[in-house]
């Protein structure tokens, strides 16, 4: 997967992403979050080399689809397959915090 570094103020739906087929790292957070710019190379690490679309979208007020997924903290990281959520990692700071994704990823399910 190519990483993708810049949050974008997305116009997916919800609908959409239960919809969508295949392996998918979607990402809330914002460019100006602390955080968020310090887990980046964590997750490009970890993360980068799976076969999955990145979706990374910026969260705020307003902004519906992170409500819809319970996004509480930034940044929040879930791993779905074919529209259902498998495991997430919120504020990931080592490779522990991402165990779920990757267990997920490497066994497939």
């Amino acid at each position: 997967m190519a990483f993708v570094r810049e949050y974008s103020p997305s116009d997916i739906t919800r609908a959409e992403i239960d919809a969508g087929s295949g392996w998918v790292l979607l990402e809330f957070g914002t460019g100006w979050c602390g955080h968020c710019s310090a887990a980046q190379p964590l997750l490009q690490k970890f993360l980068g080399g799976y076969d999955a679309t990145q979706v990374k979208v910026e969260d705020g007020k307003g902004r519906p689809l992170g409500r819809s997924f319970a996004v509480k903290l930034w940044p929040t990281v879930i791993l779905l397959r074919d529209g259902q959520e498998i495991a997430r990692a919120v504020r990931p700071h080592e490779r522990e915090d991402l165990a779920p994704l990757i267990d997920a990823l490497e066994r497939g399910h």
